[in-house]
């Protein structure tokens, strides 16, 4: 009797956890739609960052945190996005390459020339690990630097480019405002509900992978590669494609990136973003899709609201006042965050939720099954 009152009690609290799991997705997809409507544009950017760094978050939690491969050349795919959507998009009208594609054509084709890239690269991927990976992928950061800085005809050097915007379904993301419920929406808020749509399709997409048979030959290469091998896992394989679907991922961040952004300038696109992506999954999860976001969120958010706050804050300081600034602070913090978890909290961020998630055997809602009978 005690077993069935039991099995019953955690059945109600699985139970109790969907809903309230589903209620606070419901509410959460409220207040992310509505908030174009009531919050300013510097909270509107700083949203759209956060979404970017989501987006390729999740791509490099998928190659390092799923599959075991250390990647430091994540920036180099961000830059392909970027610049490869202001060459294909552009119309030549500022006095560099432009193929004047239209631009939801060009953004697609920037994302497919990541993925190339991804796929030049995947067999060097597919064979080496660990360290040895991660010092071949730092390799493309230099040559990027290089090409960025002296590729002036396409990359506009040490300037950048401005970024054409995006045309859409007939609808503009540009400054143009247009008038809803008699809020004027500009750029930011138009790009608000595509990066809405962009996160949320990529988040799914990476999270049925890793749920199904992908995911799970992904862990196996990452836990135990010879015995993965052994089983029938095609290892180089799988990892070469994953990193060309991480390259993609990177891909689609950085034409994010850049419409966000309305210039690209090849300063952006080097070893330190590269290290604060892999600060996001750690921070966050490692091999989690939530773990990803809520690092991403959190690196990418940290030194604009330093900044922001500068005034208001003890040590920090306006760059080039004197004293800490703002993106330097926010790399101390970040940097004392990866050594906190990484010591006290080494799933992550997401291990919080996912242990305050987790109904206790024998209870429901807190009470009991003794109390419940």
């Amino acid at each position: 009797m005690s077993d069935v009152l039991a099995r019953s009690a955690r059945s109600a609290g699985r139970s109790l956890l969907t809903r309230r799991r589903a209620y606070g997705w419901a509410a959460a997809t409220v207040v992310l739609l509505a908030m174009p409507f009531y919050l300013d544009r510097f909270w509107l950017q700083a949203g759209l960052f956060a979404m970017a760094a989501a987006i390729g978050a999740i791509g490099i939690n998928l190659l390092t945190g799923a599959t075991g491969q250390l990647s430091m050349g994540h920036a180099f795919f961000l830059a392909i996005g970027a610049y490869g959507y202001c060459v294909l998009a552009g119309d030549g009208g500022d006095g560099l390459t432009g193929l004047g594609l239209p631009t939801w054509i060009a953004a697609t084709l920037a994302v497919g020339l990541a993925g190339l890239a991804g796929g030049l690269f995947s067999p060097i991927a597919g064979r080496l690990r660990g360290a040895y990976l991660g010092i071949a992928t730092l390799a493309l950061i230099f040559i990027g630097q290089h090409v960025l800085f002296n590729a002036h005809d396409l990359t506009g050097g040490s300037n950048g480019r401005d970024v054409p915007p995006l045309h859409l379904f007939g609808l503009t993301f540009d400054e143009s405002e247009a008038v809803v419920a008699a809020v004027p929406f500009g750029a930011a808020e138009k790009l608000w509900y595509a990066g809405l749509v962009l996160l949320l399709a990529c988040g799914l997409f990476a999270r049925g992978v890793l749920r199904g048979r992908p995911g799970r030959a992904m862990n196996a290469i990452r836990d135990h590669r010879v015995a993965a091998g052994v089983i029938g896992v095609p290892v180089a394989r799988y990892r070469a494609g994953v990193f060309v679907l991480s390259s993609m991922y990177a891909g689609l961040a950085g034409v994010l990136l850049a419409l966000v952004f309305q210039r690209t300038v090849p300063d952006y696109f080097g070893m330190t973003l590269s290290l604060e992506y892999l600060a996001m999954i750690v921070i966050g999860g490692l091999g989690s899709v939530s773990g990803a976001v809520a690092g991403a969120a959190l690196v990418s958010l940290l030194p604009q609201l330093l900044t922001r706050y500068s005034d208001a804050l003890p040590l920090v300081s306006a760059p080039g006042s004197g004293g800490v600034a703002p993106g330097e602070a926010s790399r101390y913090l970040y940097g004392a965050a990866v050594v906190a978890v990484v010591l006290f909290l080494p799933g992550g961020l997401v291990r919080i939720t996912a242990r305050r998630g987790t109904p206790t055997p024998g209870t429901s809602s807190g009470t009991s099954s003794g109390e419940t009978a």
